[in-house]
């Protein structure tokens, strides 16, 4: 039986490192794909270790370890040399005992391998299958979009939340930002869902928020890593607590498909317009309290929009031109 292994940082996960993965399968009869990661890296091995496994779901003979480091008892293991390249190949030895073939795609390999006395196969070194590094994708995420597998795209998507009570254009400047950032978008479900705002059922609002979790996650896998989401989950329970003076219990899940990278609120400030389908302009204005309540509640901070319908515009392109600039900047947990 043959036991092989690669090694990397997978910072982040790209279809270069699935390439090579699904090479090494072909090698052996058991894989193991380590994940090392030291303590002075952004994303936490947890999310490393879930993209790949993700992707290799399945797959029935491998398994992904995480091997977690201090950078100041161990060198970096993308460094390509022979003196660090000989003290990670001790370490591999005492985590991969009985393993005989290390596939990589570094030049590197084949010192590990020697010092480890094991095969070494090499793959794609060149880099022409997959012209693409984590390095790249760290600082130009919508350039390298493309070499994203989708197991990862949801946790390095750029999402922006249009947010607002009724009658202030969130869905207008949604399709207007779509179209300037030639980007990916959702529109809310309670429109398809609740045709009007005077007659709804409180199971309608589960009906709403399960069906926008789903648009968000499958929006999250097109051709932009930017996304602009027309309302969220916060608008749903505002709506729950107004009408229905309770609160709407979500799952984790729905919670978490919901985050965002920037919340921008549309001020109530123009003028109201009736279309037969919405609340009364003082029920407008007193469900934009309830929204800021909700939002105050579960600790969001939003980025107020106010003007004319061109201003909103401008300044809704300022504040995602930031957040593009600085790649999102997530903060991981």
């Amino acid at each position: 039986m043959t036991k092989a292994f690669v090694f990397g940082k997978f910072l982040p996960f790209h279809k270069g490192h699935e390439a090579m993965i699904n090479f090494a399968l072909s090698k052996c009869d058991f894989l193991t794909v380590l994940v090392c990661c030291s303590d002075k890296e952004s994303i936490p091995d947890k999310f490393r270790k879930a993209w790949i496994e993700k992707a290799f779901e399945k797959q029935k003979n491998i398994e992904i370890r995480t091997f977690n480091y201090l950078e100041s008892e161990l060198p970096n293991t993308s460094e390509s040399s022979k003196e660090v390249s000989e003290i990670w190949a001790d370490i591999f030895k005492k985590q991969l005992p009985d393993y005989s073939l290390l596939i990589t795609s570094e030049k590197y390999g084949n010192f590990v391998a020697t010092f480890m006395n094991i095969q070494h196969i090499a793959f794609d070194i060149q880099k022409k299958k997959f012209p693409v590094s984590a390095t790249a994708v760290r600082n130009d995420v919508f350039t390298n979009w493309k070499y994203l597998p989708d197991s990862v795209k949801p946790d390095l998507s750029l999402k922006v939340v249009i947010l607002g009570t009724e009658c202030t254009g969130k869905t207008t400047l949604t399709e207007k930002l779509t179209k300037h950032f030639n980007c990916s978008f959702v529109l809310e479900a309670g429109r398809d869902i609740i045709a009007n705002s005077n007659y709804f059922s409180f199971d309608d609002l589960h009906l709403v928020a399960t069906e926008h979790a789903k648009r968000i996650d499958k929006t999250t896998l097109a051709n932009s890593p930017l996304v602009i989401i027309d309302t969220d989950i916060h608008t749903t329970k505002s709506y729950s607590r107004f009408t229905f003076k309770k609160e709407l219990e979500i799952s984790a899940y729905i919670y978490n498909s919901n985050k965002a990278n920037l919340y921008l609120y549309l001020n109530n400030d123009v003028e109201y317009l009736q279309d037969g389908t919405r609340f009364s302009e003082e029920e407008r204005n007193l469900l934009d309290l309830s929204h800021r309540q909700v939002l105050t509640d579960h600790n969001i901070n939003i980025i107020e929009i106010k003007g004319d319908w061109d201003e909103r515009f401008e300044k809704a392109v300022e504040q995602i031109n930031k957040l593009i600039a600085t790649n999102g900047q997530k903060h991981w947990a």
